[in-house]
């Protein structure tokens, strides 16, 4: 006997993907970055990317990843580095609307899954960084195995700035903000500067190679998720005068 037809309403999807940077669309070479919204009690099919590294960030609510025949519970900010080609499914146990965020990048080793807590992170002075005005949080750090990616946290207080400016000759960045208001700039140089744009959650700004790329937070702190591909290094430990807040400009 066949079975009956179901009505999926367009206002009650259960499961929403939307993929919002491509390289080609960001003047980027390498990352990719998509937003998934997660009803209660809703579950994704197994998804793979075959020739690609990927790190899921919990925005908001609470999700379940199976990789590998392994769940990782994830709460919010939580980070979940997911192989190259591992296939894997996201689940969402809690009452409210999971929102995660994916970014990726091609690689060409399979490296082990990497659960990292926000919880621990932020009572881990290895893994933070305290600027004026803003503290960083090293979620996905060189000491990961990855081919490409590095990512963290920066939360900006209320009324504070990116200084000194900076810009990288081998790494290329996505910032996704997730709380607060604030504006960012994208230049290659003062002189070229075009890109002057208000930002808040939900927004995402490319970073090419070579472009300084400040931001400013307003009245509330803000908080964003900066997601590298290429070298794998975060400027301040790399370069000191960056953590020392010197002033003029600094390529790494």
């Amino acid at each position: 006997m066949p079975e009956p037809g179901v009505l999926f309403r367009s206002s009650g999807a259960p499961l929403v993907y939307r993929e919002r940077i491509t390289p080609e669309s960001a003047n980027l070479e390498f990352l990719s970055c998509g937003e998934y919204e997660i009803a209660a009690g809703a579950s994704t099919r197994p998804v793979a990317w075959p020739e690609e590294e990927s790190l899921l960030f919990v925005w908001s609510g609470a999700a379940s990843v199976g990789v590998g025949g392994k769940a990782y519970p994830l709460t919010t900010y939580d980070v979940l580095y997911v192989p190259r080609g591992a296939a894997h499914s996201m689940a969402n146990p809690g009452p409210e609307t999971a929102r995660l965020w994916v970014s990726r990048a091609p690689a060409a080793n399979v490296h082990p899954v990497f659960h990292s807590e926000f919880a621990r992170v932020c009572q881990d002075e290895s893994r933070i960084r305290r600027l004026k005005g803003k503290t960083v949080y090293l979620m996905f750090d060189v000491s990961e195995p990855a081919d490409k990616l590095v990512a963290g946290y920066t939360f900006f207080e209320p009324f504070a700035r990116s200084w000194p400016p900076h810009n990288h000759t081998d790494q290329e960045e996505v910032y996704i903000f997730l709380k607060g208001q604030g504006s960012m700039e994208v230049y290659e140089s003062p002189e070229t500067l075009t890109f002057v744009h208000n930002v808040s959650a939900g927004d995402a700004v490319s970073i090419p190679r070579l472009n300084y790329h400040p931001v400013f937070s307003q009245e509330s702190p803000l908080e964003f998720i900066w997601c590298i591909a290429g070298a794998r290094y975060w400027v301040g430990d790399k370069n000191k005068d960056f953590l020392a807040g010197k002033a003029g400009s600094i390529t790494t």
